[in-house]
């Protein structure tokens, strides 16, 4: 297995700490080409002839940022690029168990997969064929592992809206299967939200969870955006929200989650530094938080690394990581036994002495 960055074993000061890897936990916030690990991505791309840039070769992880349109296009041909070498069932299938296995390593006791089957339907006989062998996989991949998976299907934002409606309709037919909510991604810049309204109604009336990403490259407008015409449960990233703070205030209420990605958000140039991403903030208005990683092939870094991060950075203390991955799995679709078993295992990872080692 690729080695995984966990936290360090003590506190900046040099106390001891608790390893936030052995805390339990929801991952919210992932996608599916971007949690390959990068051994897997050089492997197949040499078994299936596809040529890697250099900056997911030697000079990974690449550097990147997305704040002007050229940045992103790097960051999404890049993101393509790395999608290409799944062309086989198994590649997919191996994807999603290594996957599982690294979330099970990292503390996750439940994760929601985040994929637009349209990128992968040419391969795999369509977009109904993908879904049902993304979620075959996605239950062998959790069984295995020891953790449950969930999938949820997103919509691209430079994608017609129609499009998105087709996504959703499809999902709603497999929420009794795994898929457990309807995302919206890609550049917040081109697509508006209101355009995909339609197809966020079709889904939330079918049960789906509404996670639509925003406030991330855009700023408060877009995450406004997501709660008025999106009925967003979670959103993805929105940390632009910290600069309104009725908006702010409307989430809270509304115990709206965000889904909040240090590593990837410095990456893209959202913030200059793990520092600058406003965790601490949005934390003590009562906003809930998902920590997640996004696409930890291209940014370097899991999940229990965004642990690390708000930690090291933000000075959290056990308990404020404790009630951070609490809140994770309260936002989460995961079934009340899973949620229950969870959350206990959060209380014994508190109770714990701080320099007990990892079971």
């Amino acid at each position: 297995m690729e080695a995984v960055i966990t936290s360090p074993v003590s506190a900046p000061g040099g106390g001891a700490v608790r390893d936030v890897a052995a805390l339990p936990k929801a991952h919210l916030h992932l996608h599916f080409t971007g949690s390959m690990r990068h051994s897997t991505l050089v492997e197949l791309a040499e078994q299936n002839g596809v040529q890697l840039p250099d900056a997911l070769v030697e000079d990974w992880p690449p550097k990147l940022r997305a704040t002007d349109e050229r940045g992103w296009f790097r960051f999404q041909r890049l993101y393509d690029i790395a999608r290409s070498v799944l062309v086989t069932p198994d590649d997919l299938r191996r994807l999603l168990r290594e996957t599982a296995q690294d979330e099970a390593s990292e503390g996750s006791g439940w994760l929601e997969i985040q994929v637009d089957p349209s990128g992968y339907a040419s391969r795999f006989g369509g977009l109904t064929p993908t879904v049902e062998l993304v979620l075959d996989a996605a239950r062998e991949a959790g069984d295995a592992a020891g953790i449950g998976v969930g999938v949820v299907i997103a919509a691209n934002r430079t994608r017609h809206p129609l499009d998105a409606k087709t996504l959703a309709r499809l999902a709603v037919h497999y929420a009794d299967q795994g898929v457990v909510g309807f995302g919206l991604s890609n550049d917040e810049r081109r697509g508006r939200a209101y355009d995909f309204e339609g197809a966020f109604r079709i889904a939330r009336r079918g049960g789906l969870l509404s996670t639509p990403h925003g406030g991330e490259l855009q700023g408060a407008a877009s995450v406004r955006e997501c709660v008025d015409l999106l009925g967003a449960d979670r959103i993805g990233h929105g940390v632009r929200a910290v600069e309104d703070g009725r908006l702010l205030e409307r989430i809270v209420d509304r115990g709206i989650t965000l889904e909040v990605c240090p590593a990837s958000n410095v990456s893209l140039g959202v913030a200059p530094t793990a520092a600058d991403v406003p965790v601490r903030a949005l934390f003590e208005a009562g906003a809930r938080i998902a920590l997640g990683a996004d696409d930890p092939l291209l940014f370097g870094s899991r999940l229990a690394r965004q642990y690390s991060l708000v930690r090291d950075e933000h000075a959290f203390t056990d308990a404020e990581l404790a009630e951070l991955a609490r809140q994770s799995i309260q936002g989460s679709a995961a079934p009340d036994a899973v949620r229950k078993e969870l959350l206990t295992g959060v209380d014994a990872w508190l109770a714990a002495p701080s320099d007990a080692p990892r079971a």
